[in-house]
């Protein structure tokens, strides 16, 4: 088969945006995901339980995914080294321990549980773990979460495995948490290690995968896991068309539990209410997606600074989150989540319509000329087109004699296509980084490769339609990945606080993931890196 292409981290910036898609698939699809009624339901299989989203699945392979949904699947049927507990906190999973790094910072030793088998029986060790790593690193389409760090990988002894660094790393435990990197069985994916298995899945975790198509995944509890066994007796995981269907599916019970990924807003106030009023379980996940808005900062118009910060002053946080989501995302003015080490929740200047139009008047609006600023929407997200709207009437209102926003809307596929070809003065997109840290949401927005004085010439930051830079940030955003505690914290907020000075970027706010369940299933809970824990759903 042929050898499948890998993306840099610029191409896999625009993959995981695309990652947005959603399925297809009807209504009718759920009466064939309920257990086999041919013969009478045994207790575990009356506790089989149906969960749905608007996730549209393409590949099961590690190697191959990059969608929430994808991603959250293989949490369900694979084991990270180590994971992100309720609480935050970093623990081993198929590790024994930390990782003991050597002096220099440039190599890594990670120990591994022994007792682990693949589902296809095939023993979890070292050698397996380097087999997994290194096909990764050859055809994984975001092979740069680790190739931009890690040289080579070997096994050092039956159970212990030895990483060369590039460069020294501290967050590289919260690195080899990512579910790309669960462990694969060398016996299963011998003819695939360098090509994708799309449709098929051989790991460690509590389940096993038994039917596989893009809309529908049958999951069975695996009799021989080394952890705690799930509490239900298998899942079926659907992805049903629009927000309308998923809300309908579990209003009429069709569904066991909904999770909130592309939900519209309306309908999650309303299960929101509904689960206040106990009629169904409510829980929700750490708010690790953040919604931003990128400004084109080599071109007219917003390569003038002023206009830049005006911008910021311009936009009212507090009243787009009231009115687009009702409350459900709050105001961020970090591009690195709160709840991580190295935020800054006040980076970013609040709402000051008075700054806003003293700098509007210094770049020669407001006096008879009005600036015409063009914001692209993506058409298919509609909180996207609510804050379109909200936020131009807002500008009407209070700048209306300043400046006058132009609003379009397009595809999302479209739109991330042409991202970096420049082709947006301002676009609303959002992030969601890979592991938990505050590297992976400041390396993918503001890393690059070439610079020339505060313009991006090939890089993340061209990637993601900005174009900005400044000389030296690029070393500091490699030596606060080399740094830990307050130090690293430290140099974190002062490259954020550098950033929103020159406003690249403008976060607009957090989301968190939810969920919700029928009252006769137990309460959804989630991970510290936003995963529903679907062992951990069972009918009590």
């Amino acid at each position: 088969m042929p050898r499948a292409p890998r993306l840099n981290r610029t191409q896999a910036a625009a993959l995981l945006m695309a990652g947005l898609g959603v399925g297809s698939l009807g209504m009718g699809l759920l009466g064939g995901c309920q257990p086999r009624r041919e013969t009478p339901a045994t207790p575990q299989a009356s506790n089989r339980l149906v969960v749905a989203s608007k996730n549209r699945i393409d590949t099961v392979d590690p190697a191959g995914a990059y969608t929430f949904g994808a991603m959250q699947l293989l949490s369900a049927i694979g084991d990270p080294l180590y994971a992100i507990d309720t609480r935050g906190q970093l623990e081993p999973r198929l590790a024994v321990a930390l990782p003991h790094v050597s002096a220099d910072g440039l190599t890594a030793r990670v120990a591994l549980r022994q007792g682990v088998r693949f589902h296809d029986g095939t023993p979890f060790n070292a050698a397996a773990m380097v087999f997994t790593l290194e096909r990764f690193l050859a055809i994984g389409k975001l092979s740069y979460l680790l190739g931009d760090r890690v040289s080579a990988v070997r096994a050092v002894g039956p159970y212990t495995i030895e990483l060369t660094l590039k460069r020294p790393y501290s967050a590289l435990a919260e690195l080899l948490s990512a579910v790309n990197l669960t462990p694969l069985s060398p016996s299963a994916y011998r003819t695939h290690h360098r090509s994708f298995l799309n449709n098929r899945f051989v790991g460690t975790g509590p389940y096993r995968l038994s039917f596989f198509t893009d809309q529908q995944q049958r999951l069975e509890p695996f009799a021989g896991y080394w952890g705690a066994k799930p509490a239900n007796g298998g899942l079926d995981l659907v992805a049903l068309s629009n927000s309308t269907a998923l809300f309908g599916a579990l209003q009429s019970g069709e569904v066991d539990v909904l999770l909130s990924t592309s939900l519209e807003i309306d309908q999650q106030a309303a299960l929101r209410r509904r689960a206040a009023a106990g009629a169904l379980r409510e829980g929700s996940g750490p708010a690790l997606e953040i919604g931003y808005l990128t400004l084109l900062t080599d071109q007219p118009p917003l390569n003038d600074p002023r206009l830049r910060q005006a911008v910021a002053y311009s936009l009212d946080r507090a009243t787009i989150s009231r009115r687009v989501t009702l409350g459900l995302r709050p105001p961020l003015r970090d591009l690195v989540p709160p709840s991580l080490k190295g935020a800054d929740p006040q980076a970013w200047p609040n709402y000051n319509p008075a700054k806003a139009r003293q700098l509007y008047r210094q770049a020669g609006y407001c006096q008879g000329k009005r600036l015409s600023l063009p914001l692209t929407f993506r058409s298919n997200v509609p909180a996207d087109k609510l804050f379109a709207l909200t936020w131009q009437a807002q500008l009407r209102q209070d700048l209306g004699d300043c400046v006058q926003l132009e609003v379009t809307g397009m595809e999302a596929t479209t739109a991330y296509r042409q991202l970096g070809d420049g082709a947006f003065p301002l676009i609303l997109l959002e992030w969601m980084g890979d592991f938990p840290d505050a590297d992976n949401y400041l390396v993918p927005l503001l890393g690059c490769d070439q610079a020339e004085g505060d313009r991006c010439r090939k890089g993340a930051s061209a990637a993601s339609g900005s174009f900005w830079s400044r000389p030296g940030l690029q070393q500091e955003l490699e030596r606060s990945a080399a740094l830990a505690g307050p130090a690293r914290t430290a140099l974190l907020r002062r490259i954020q606080r550098q950033t929103a000075a020159a406003n690249p970027y403008l976060p607009v706010w957090l989301v968190a993931p939810r969920a919700w369940a029928q009252r006769q299933v137990s309460q959804p809970r989630f991970d510290g890196s936003g995963r529903l824990l679907l062992q951990e759903l069972s009918k009590p």
